[in-house]
């Protein structure tokens, strides 16, 4: 596995549309502090890291509408990959939906959403987009 970022966002994704309640990845420190995100911002219910023997892993239960059984996530897209790297400025900051979704980076300060970074006044790596 070359890129383990964009396969957590694809676990996640598929998981979404089969309607599944859970998903298990396999766990590292990055992916992690990216599922807490996801954890704060409300797109995901709940997580946990679930230490087996040959390698730990995450355990996310997805987010549902109670009503309408919609996803959480409509979408959710790897943006810097491991050929090309994409790099944001605070000036340059990405605004996802106008504002309505969220871009996630990797700084200085650590894993955190545009916005935090914008308040931090720290750029990064931009890792994905999710609304």
């Amino acid at each position: 596995m070359t890129d383990p970022i964009a396969d957590l966002l694809t676990r996640v994704r598929n998981a979404y549309l089969a309607g599944h309640k859970t998903v298990e990845v396999p766990a590292s420190k990055m992916k992690c502090e990216i599922v807490r995100v996801l954890h704060e911002k409300g797109y995901v219910l709940a997580w946990k890291v679930v230490e087996e023997s040959p390698c730990n892993t995450i355990k996310i239960a997805l987010k549902y509408h109670p009503e309408t059984k919609k996803a959480a996530i409509k979408k959710i897209i790897r943006v810097s990959s491991p050929g090309l790297r994409k790099y944001t400025g605070v000036s340059e900051m990405p605004r996802v939906l106008n504002g309505l979704g969220i871009a996630i980076l990797s700084t200085s300060k650590g894993i955190i959403t545009d916005k935090e970074a914008k308040d931090l006044n720290v750029g990064g790596e931009v890792l994905c987009y999710v609304y």
